[in-house]
């Protein structure tokens, strides 16, 4: 049976075959979803899973900001949340934005409402549920600071509400199991003024700015902290600060960034970061986590 024809007709115009995923990725480089799937409600969602065979894989992706797509392509559906799905509202004193939401976009709804708490969020170049799924953080804070709990979806549809404790969050980690598709977050908040709020964010941006590669084919910090090191300093202490292999280098401006220089391939950019961790590891006696998530097929895989 193929895709289409288990998929119910209601949903067929959010299905897409062959989505080039380097299209809607930030390193611009991999091969296609054998499917893309972008549901506007937990409904659409629900209604989908329960018609997908179970021998067909599913792919999370968000903003495609902290992500690295292979050459071969990603294998069976990729789902990216949409709609309703990737929406904010302010219910109270807390915030709940949908899991589709970027953290940007989070950021700049609390503050529009004179909401504080969310500042850190405009720093972090992902997806609500992407942050959920890996405590995401910057500035001092992380999603398990802020977070009352996430409503996720299993692949059964059944729907999971979890606190951070729940999740097991800790440093760019959660124990939340893979089968979870986060639909939404609820944040704290407190009362604060709108224009202090983007002043502290603005000036959140420009401090990125003057510390980390902008406008380039990067995906945001390569490699989570080890503990008591900054990965950036044990990559500058191994020699890697330029480092090049094909169209991928290491940035010279903050050494725990990938860029594409425009010809990478994605086997380009993950070679290099593996050739990172083992310089690292015979210098330093450090093991670099990648932080970037690496999905897909390399060439050789496909059949």
């Amino acid at each position: 049976m193929s895709m289409m024809s288990s998929t119910p007709s209601s949903l067929h115009h959010r299905l897409v075959a062959g989505k080039a995923l380097r299209e809607i990725t930030w390193l611009k480089v991999g091969g296609a979803a054998d499917w893309l799937f972008e549901p506007h409600s937990a409904e659409e969602l629900q209604l989908f899973l329960s018609h997908l065979p179970h021998d067909i894989p599913i792919t999370i992706m968000g903003a495609g900001s902290n992500l690295l797509v292979r050459d071969g392509g990603v294998e069976g559906v990729v789902i990216r949340l949409a709609g309703a799905l990737a929406e904010a509202r302010l219910d109270g004193t807390s915030i709940h934005a949908g899991a589709g939401c970027t953290d940007g976009q989070v950021a700049r709804f609390a503050a529009k409402q004179g909401r504080s708490n969310l500042e850190f969020l405009v720093g972090i170049p992902g997806t609500i549920g992407g942050g959920l799924r890996m405590n995401a953080g910057c500035y001092g804070s992380e999603f398990r600071d802020v977070l009352i709990s996430a409503t996720a979806m299993t692949r059964s549809g059944t729907i999971i509400r979890a606190t951070a404790d729940e999740m097991g969050m800790a440093y760019r980690h959660s124990n939340a199991p893979q089968d979870w598709i986060f639909l939404s977050a609820e944040f704290t908040t407190i009362a604060g003024t709108s224009d202090i709020i983007r002043v502290t964010m603005k000036d959140m941006i420009a401090n990125r700015g003057a510390a980390q590669p902008v406008g380039v084919r990067t995906g945001g910090s390569t490699f989570a902290n080890p503990d008591g090191h900054k990965a950036w300093q044990v990559i500058d202490a191994a020699g890697c600060r330029g480092l090049s292999v094909g169209g991928a280098h290491i940035s010279e401006k903050h050494c725990n960034f990938l860029i594409n220089d425009g010809s990478a391939t994605a086997a380009d950019l993950e070679t290099l970061g593996e050739d990172v961790r083992a310089r690292v590891a015979a210098h330093s006696n450090v093991e670099l986590r990648w932080e970037i998530k690496r999905i897909g097929r390399t060439e050789k895989e496909i059949v």
